[in-house]
């Protein structure tokens, strides 16, 4: 199908196999798919691009949303409830509680014409949410079309392996489909297909391989690299717009919109703007720390123990080891700065980078700089996990069997400033080696 190739682009293979496996609409099916890649891969949008393409009598899930079994069970017979019920126009609303009475309640939905010829086919995304829910649900999905004795196949959509959804207990095994992470090429081309209609194709695919070369090594998230490309455009081709370059003049282009990707490489991710704030940004040319309501560098949302954490972790990242004492003891005697300055350490401790440090090393220099007395309880360990999920510090792991994970902050010191200003702590008088 010509068209189709020309919606879903780079995933040729993984729409082959699918087509293979849906089969003509009377056939049966595989009772269950499972397809997994990481985020941003297409599993989402090739799968609802077929089905809506091919026509095929689906309902579409998020486990997100449908975050009990209730719900999830509810959603499913409803959405097929109306798939039935399209001509009429009007629908009444099922309730469903259990497993069972969703096999029975199945049944009597499906027995409509329009869905007794053809596969039917049930598409729940974020699947591995359905681990939390109860033990007989995984299962049954796995083998609903033997329970419900109908045409029906469930795909399951999800970022993780089939290895952590497998139960203990025996289970129907689904068709595996992995969905590999776009190449550089791959992005490229699916980037360049979006090039707005007043300039020609080639201008733009030469402003989007400018931007891979940029943000590929940090950012391989084509919903993130897709909303950056958007977001910087129009500064890329203001010198075309203004007349003062051609759009084959790249170099005077790359040189007008090299600052401004610098500035967009601080809100990879974090999406600490919003599209207006950005482009107020580009018109004022100011600094991004200095743009009022952005999160990271007016008010930092972080857990109260957090912020503390964090700040101990740039004190043990930037700071020798053996200025803890002088620090954060109250009773060290009298130390001599000579005691601290070596050859070897005459070089800012912030050009070097941040070392490493173990993890009972951070928790003491946060007992020191809290005011109040803080346990080590699992609170704490669980807003630490959380700062290496966010990438404000990274996990390192052992350096041998004997030794505990190594950590290491990742925030800039400006970061740290606005995070301190917060909780009114003075960063300054505690760091060693700033300037």
């Amino acid at each position: 199908m010509p068209h189709l190739e020309n919606m879903v682009l780079c995933r040729e293979s993984q729409v082959s196999t699918l087509q293979s496996l849906f089969g003509e609409r009377h056939h049966f099916s595989f009772a269950s798919i499972f397809i997994y890649g990481h985020t941003a891969s297409g599993k989402t949008y090739v799968t609802q691009t077929l089905l809506k393409t091919l026509e095929l009598p689906h309902v579409f899930v998020n486990c997100v949303e449908c975050f009990t079994l209730r719900l999830l069970l509810e959603q499913i017979l409803n959405r097929l409830n109306r798939l039935n019920s399209s001509g009429d126009g009007h629908s009444t609303q099922i309730t469903c509680d259990t497993f069972n009475d969703f096999v029975r309640l199945f049944k009597q939905v499906t027995k409509a014409k329009s869905l007794e010829d053809q596969t039917v086919y049930i598409v729940l995304d974020k699947a591995e949410y359905l681990r939390d829910m109860e033990a007989n649900i995984l299962p049954g999905f796995l083998r609903l079309q033997e329970l419900t004795h109908r045409n029906v196949t469930v795909i399951f959509l999800s970022e993780i392996v089939w290895e952590k959804f497998r139960p203990n207990t025996g289970c129907f095994e689904p068709f595996v489909l992995y969905f590999p992470d776009y190449s550089i090429g791959n992005l490229q081309k699916i980037l360049s297909h979006d090039h707005p209609p007043e300039y020609s194709a080639d201008f733009y695919a030469a402003y989007i391989n400018i931007l891979l070369g940029v943000f590929y090594t940090v950012c391989r998230d084509l919903k993130e690299l897709r909303h950056l490309a958007v977001l910087n455009f129009p500064k890329y081709c203001e010198p075309v717009v203004k007349g003062e370059a051609s759009e084959r003049d790249t170099r005077k282009l790359w040189r007008n919109i090299e600052p401004h990707l610098k500035k967009a490489m601080q809100t990879v991710y974090l999406r600490e703007i919003s599209s207006s704030q950005w482009e107020k940004l580009q018109k004022d040319d100011t600094d991004l720390g200095q743009l009022k309501g952005l999160s990271a560098y007016t008010h930092v949302e972080l857990p109260y123990y957090s912020k503390f954490i964090l700040i101990a972790a740039y004190l043990a990242s930037y700071n020798p080891a053996r200025t803890d004492k002088r620090f954060f003891l109250k009773h060290h005697g009298k130390i001599k700065k000579t005691n601290f300055l070596k050859k070897h350490e005459k070089t800012s401790n912030h050009l070097l980078g941040p070392k490493l440090f173990p993890l009972d090393r951070l928790l003491a220099i946060l007992y020191s700089i809290v005011d109040s007395r803080v346990a080590p309880t699992a609170n704490i360990f669980s807003q630490i996990s959380s700062l290496v999920t966010l990438q404000l510090l990274t996990l390192v792991g052992h350096d041998d069997q004997l030794d505990g994970p190594k950590y290491k902050c990742t925030v800039s010191l400006d970061f740290i400033r606005a995070i301190a200003r917060t909780v009114n702590f003075d960063i300054i008088k505690y760091l060693y080696d700033f300037l």
